[in-house]
C-alpha cells in the first residue's frame, strides 16, 4: 500500500468507526431503554444480555452503510477542502487508487452484510419472540413484580405483596379454572417450587373461598401445596425469521402453487397466493438491497465528498442525510407494494441501487 493510499484509508477508516460508534449509540436507544425496563422489572441478567446480544446484529444492517456514508463525504470533503485532492491531481496521481481501499473495504462490508441480514439477523429475530416462551420456572418468578397482579399463568390471577428469593408474602391467587366458580386462596407466605414444567406453590397460613363451587363457606389451613401451570406461547416463524434457504424453499413453494392454480385454470386463492409470493420475494430483495447500502453509499458518498470545497462537516452531514433518507424511502416504498404483485415491487426495490451505481459512474468520471 503506498502512502497516499495508506493516508487516505486510515483517515476513511478511524472516521467510519468513530461514525459507527455513534451512529450504532443512537440507533440503539429505544433497545438500551427496552434493556433498562427489563432489568427494572427484575427480569435475570442472563436474558438480558442475551436479549440484547440478539437484537444488536439487526441493527448493523442499517449502521454500517450509514457509518460508511458519513465517513465516505467527511474524509473526502475534507481533503478536497484543504486543497489535498488538487495536490495529489498535480502530481499524477489517479484518483481511483486513492479510491481503491475504500471501496474494497465497503464491499468486503457488503459480503458481511448479504450473511448478517440473511443468517444472524433472522435467527436473531427468531430467538427474541422466543424468549417468553423459554422461561424457565425461575425466571417466571424472578419476574413477578412485588405489588403487581401478575397474569402469566393461564387460570391465576397472582398478587404478591412481598417478595424475597422464592418465597413470597401477602399472597392472593384468583383461581379461574372450575368454571363454575372464581375462587380466592389468600396466604401469609409461600415457597415457590418447581413441578415438571410447571410451578407449585407450598402455601403457610391459608384460606380458600368458596371451598367448592356447590360449597359456600371459608375454608382455613396451616398449609396447602398449590400446583400452577404456567402460560407457555406456542411459536410460529414469521417471515423476517426465515433464514436464506428457508425463504428461498418457501419462495419456491409458493410459485409452485400459483403455477398450479394458473394451469388449473382456478381463481380462488389465486390472489392470495400471488400476494404471499410476492411478498416473500420482497423480503429477500430488501436484505439483498440493504446489504448493498454498503457500496452504493461509498461509491456515490467519496465522489460527492470530493465536489464538496467547503471545510465545514455540515454539508457532508446534509448529503449524507439526503443520500440515505433517498435510498431507503424508496425501498420502504417498494416494501408496502407487495399486495400490488403486478408492478413487480421485487424488482423495483432494486432501482436506488441502480441509481447509485449510474450516479457513482458519472461522478467518478466528473473528478478524474
Amino acid at each position: 500500500m503506498k502512502t497516499i493510499e495508506k493516508y487516505v484509508f486510515t483517515s476513511f477508516l478511524s472516521s467510519f468507526l468513530l461514525a459507527f460508534v455513534v451512529l450504532t449509540f443512537v440507533l440503539t436507544i429505544g433497545l438500551l431503554v427496552q434493556i433498562v425496563g427489563y432489568i427494572i422489572d427484575g427480569m435475570p441478567m442472563g436474558l438480558v444480555g442475551k436479549f440484547a446480544a440478539i437484537s444488536f446484529p439487526e441493527t448493523l444492517q442499517w449502521t454500517i452503510p450509514l457509518a460508511l456514508l458519513v465517513s465516505s463525504v467527511l474524509v473526502f470533503s475534507r481533503l478536497s477542502a484543504d486543497s489535498e485532492i488538487a495536490a495529489m491531481r498535480s502530481c499524477g496521481v489517479n484518483l481511483l487508487s486513492v479510491m481503491k481501499y475504500p471501496i474494497v473495504f465497503a464491499c468486503a462490508l457488503t459480503l458481511a452484510g448479504i450473511f448478517i441480514n440473511n443468517e444472524i439477523a433472522p435467527r436473531g429475530h427468531e430467538i427474541r419472540r422466543q424468549l417468553t416462551s423459554d422461561l424457565s420456572v425461575g425466571d417466571i418468578f424472578d419476574l413477578i413484580e412485588p405489588g403487581r397482579k401478575v397474569t402469566d399463568f393461564p387460570n391465576v390471577t397472582l398478587y404478591v405483596g412481598r417478595k424475597e428469593g422464592r418465597w413470597l408474602y401477602d399472597i392472593t391467587a384468583t383461581d379461574v379454572s372450575d368454571t363454575n366458580v372464581v375462587r380466592t386462596l389468600r396466604a401469609q407466605k409461600a415457597l415457590a417450587t418447581g413441578e415438571g414444567d410447571d410451578v407449585a406453590l407450598e402455601l403457610y397460613g391459608v384460606k380458600i373461598d368458596p371451598i367448592e363451587s356447590n360449597r359456600d363457606g371459608m375454608a382455613t389451613g396451616a398449609y396447602v401445596h398449590y400446583p400452577v401451570q404456567v402460560k407457555r406461547k406456542k411459536y410460529t416463524k414469521k417471515m423476517k425469521d426465515f433464514r436464506f434457504f428457508e425463504l428461498a424453499e418457501r419462495i419456491s413453494k409458493d410459485a409452485e402453487a400459483v403455477r398450479s392454480i394458473e394451469k388449473d385454470g382456478a381463481s380462488e386463492g389465486l390472489k392470495r397466493m400471488r400476494e404471499d409470493l410476492s411478498k416473500h420475494r420482497v423480503e429477500m430483495s430488501k436484505r439483498f438491497v440493504f446489504a448493498m447500502a454498503s457500496i452504493c453509499f461509498v461509491l456515490v458518498g467519496i465522489p460527492l465528498g470530493i465536489r464538496s470545497q467547503r471545510k465545514e462537516s455540515t454539508i457532508g452531514m446534509a448529503i449524507s442525510l439526503a443520500i440515505a433518507l433517498g435510498y431507503y424511502l424508496v425501498v420502504m416504498l417498494m416494501l408496502s407494494l407487495h399486495k400490488h404483485y403486478s408492478v413487480y415491487p421485487e424488482y423495483l426495490i432494486w432501482f436506488p441501487v441502480i441509481v447509485c451505481l449510474a450516479l457513482s459512474v458519472w461522478f467518478v468520471k466528473k473528478n478524474l
